[in-house]
């Protein structure tokens, strides 16, 4: 014996074909229950908490019916690499299997494609077709993740939103969702572009506001029928019906304080020709008699249709070599006089 054990003890190999026979019976299943064995299904290989069947409510013990057959236990030796081995046990045979439903899968796909291809005035591209054979397992949802991605793109022709005001305490733009949320042109009078959130103030979406906060508050005071994504209809009959009736009201108030205190003809809007705008100039007197007509108020403080020196036009009507002149005589000179048909073709 001496320093035998100090020794490296010899070890059998172990056989990787050796592995548990998982749910494998031995026998055939009792017809009555023996002391030991598990109260749920009456195996004598397991306890009643390492029990897989499922739980009963009067188990095998109390009621004597459905008896389970004993499991196969083995124990199986492994040396220490086949311990800590992540594939030990796993069968070759099921990765053929997994292989030979892909190769099925890809000859349905090419065969389709190919008749796609076929057929006159089909689409080339295919994209289609891919999705159809395409199973949950494949990494589809990565490209189903891309294609948001690519709608947030912009034409190269349109101004990036980051250029549209260089100001560092203009409107934040994040980067990773490529959106601009405020107004970069806040407190100017630009409106070509105003902000990722101008939509929710625009359109239809501060109704749509209004209708929420109305099932809401109608839910507060005991309707639970109003709510706007189980019943979005019967809550838009309602608040429209909800709107009607508080419009009618408050015209029905209206007449009754015309009808009590007066005053509708102070809510009758005047005739349009008074509010136009004109350039007749009429004076009148105390008496509201016109002193002077319907003269034509001047327009400028020039002096107009005035064409001194015996030109036909004005000076500036004409444009040559980056002077401006006379049309009538083509002249540059402001004080020349006019030659008329002596004009220089």
């Amino acid at each position: 014996a001496g320093l035998q054990h100090q020794r490296k003890a010899a070890q059998a190999p172990s056989s990787s074909s050796s592995w548990y026979r998982r749910g494998e019976r031995v026998g055939a299943a009792p017809t009555k229950f023996r002391k030991g064995a598990c109260t749920n299904c009456g195996a004598m290989s397991h306890k009643t908490k390492d029990c897989m069947e499922r739980p009963r409510k009067k188990g095998a013990k109390w009621t004597g019916a459905g008896m389970m057959a004993d499991e196969r236990v083995e124990r199986v030796e492994l040396a220490y690499d086949a311990k800590r081995d992540a594939w030990n046990g796993y069968d070759a045979a099921e990765h053929k299997k997994l292989m030979a439903d892909w190769e099925l899968v890809e000859e349905a796909r090419r065969k389709r494609k190919a008749t796609e291809l076929d057929r006159p005035g089909a689409d080339t591209a295919g994209g289609n077709i891919e999705d159809q054979f395409a199973s949950s397992d494949e990494d589809v949802s990565a490209d189903n993740d891309d294609r948001p991605a690519g709608r947030n793109l912009r034409i190269r022709e349109d101004t990036a939103k980051y250029l549209r005001n260089l100001d560092p305490d203009s409107a934040y733009y994040d980067p990773k969702t490529r959106s601009m949320r405020e107004n970069p042109y806040a407190g100017t009078q630009q409106t070509a572009y105003a902000g990722d959130n101008f939509i929710r103030y625009s359109g239809e979406a501060q109704e749509v506001l209004k209708r929420e906060v109305f099932a809401w508050e109608a839910g507060e005071r005991g309707n639970t029928s109003a709510h706007s994504q189980a019943n979005p209809t019967q809550t838009a009959l309602m608040y429209k019906q909800f709107t009607d009736r508080r419009h009618e009201g408050k015209s029905s108030r209206q007449q009754q304080l015309l009808a009590q205190y007066g005053g509708e003809e102070h809510l009758q809007a005047p005739p349009q020709e008074l509010l136009q705008q004109s350039e007749g100039y009429v004076e009148y007197s105390r008496t509201g008699e016109v002193v002077r007509g319907r003269e034509q108020a001047a327009r400028s403080k020039y002096r107009e249709d005035v064409h001194p020196l015996n030109h036909s036009s004005v000076f500036g009507s004409w444009w040559s070599d980056g002077q401006w002149g006379y049309r009538c005589c083509r002249q540059t000179m402001k004080n020349a006089y006019c030659i008329g048909a002596m004009a220089p073709e």
